[in-house]
């Protein structure tokens, strides 16, 4: 693929067991609004982006990722991406067509490598949002999904080939190799990584604050609740960004971030930071240390959701 069709990641959809507690949790404490409900599903936007909506939630009875969603400049983008797709032997969930989502647009489904749904889309209606004040400690936008995946190597080329993103930096241990790859689809460092675990699952998802103020009071608000933090606060050397990560209701990790790196794409060339020396996980030395127990929590439940392809 020589021209990026992806711009940016739009929402990420997740299916809770106990939908209520949940809700509460993102509309509440993490500071996200609640823009539509019908039926057991919510959709959660952030004051400062013009997505519809960047977290949905779904009622069900086992948790799940039901799907990752990333934006298109067009619809003929969307078209063009669906036929290279279809090419390169993705299988494809949906035909590029009508989305019934808030916003609308123009998209389509198809499965990962690991076997998650992924969604792109265009056309879909900017939702009316606002500058996020001084001193105001909710998230502006999604920032980044982090994956975990059995072959991060092999998960990390096929996200290369089909989708176009780019390596940013890798995270490697020496009794292990690569244990992350930061990938990119624009300038940003990056908007997803992939860790290496066990099984398939979401490791994390972050959000972005107005500033450090922001993410310090923020982060100070959700360790009030009683909310479990795992991890942080903190300076990542990959990205640069601050990171403070917590335990949602039902065990998903979630990140309040900040100053996430933009790079030169025509100059940038990948790091390999050795995560044996500790500033490479935290450059301030301020966060307790990642360890095994804060690593344990990050590969999360096995997703059973992820479609299983048949025997060949």
């Amino acid at each position: 693929m020589t021209n990026r069709l992806l711009t940016h990641l739009r929402h990420v959809d997740l299916a809770v067991p106990d939908y209520d507690k949940q809700l509460d949790f993102y509309a509440g404490v993490w500071g996200l609004t609640k823009v539509a409900e019908d039926s057991g599903i919510s959709f959660l936007a952030a004051e400062g982006s013009p997505e519809q909506y960047i977290v949905r939630l779904r009622k069900a009875e086992e948790k799940r990722l039901d799907l990752i969603s990333y934006g298109a400049a067009n619809s003929a983008d969307v078209d063009t991406l669906a036929e290279q797709l279809l090419a390169g032997g993705v299988q494809l969930i949906s035909q590029p067509g009508k989305i019934d989502t808030p916003g609308g647009g123009y998209g389509f489904r198809f499965f990962d490598i690991d076997g998650r749904t992924i969604e792109v889309s265009a056309d879909v209606e900017a939702r009316r949002h606002r500058r996020i004040e001084e001193k105001e400690s909710i998230p502006v936008r999604l920032s980044h999904v982090v994956l975990n995946s059995p072959n991060i190597n092999a998960t990390r080329a096929w996200y290369e080939q089909h989708l176009d993103f780019r390596l940013s930096d890798t995270m490697a241990l020496p009794h292990m190799g690569d244990v992350m790859h930061f990938m990119r689809i624009s300038n940003q460092h990056h908007s997803m990584a992939i860790a290496s675990g066990p099984h398939t699952s979401l490791q994390h998802l972050s959000f972005e604050m107005r500033g450090i103020d922001e993410y310090m009071r923020g982060s100070g608000r959700v360790m009030r609740s009683g909310a479990r933090k795992i991890w942080g606060p903190g300076r990542h050397m990959a990205g640069d960004n601050t990171f403070t990560y917590f335990l949602d209701p039902h065990g998903n990790t979630v990140e309040y971030t900040t100053e996430l790196e933009k790079l030169d794409e025509d100059t940038w060339h990948p790091h390999i930071y050795d995560l044996t020396k500790p500033e490479n996980a935290d450059q301030w030395g301020t966060s307790n240390p990642m360890n095994e127990m804060v690593a344990k929590e990050m590969l999360n439940d096995v997703d059973r959701g992820v479609f299983v392809a048949p025997p060949v």
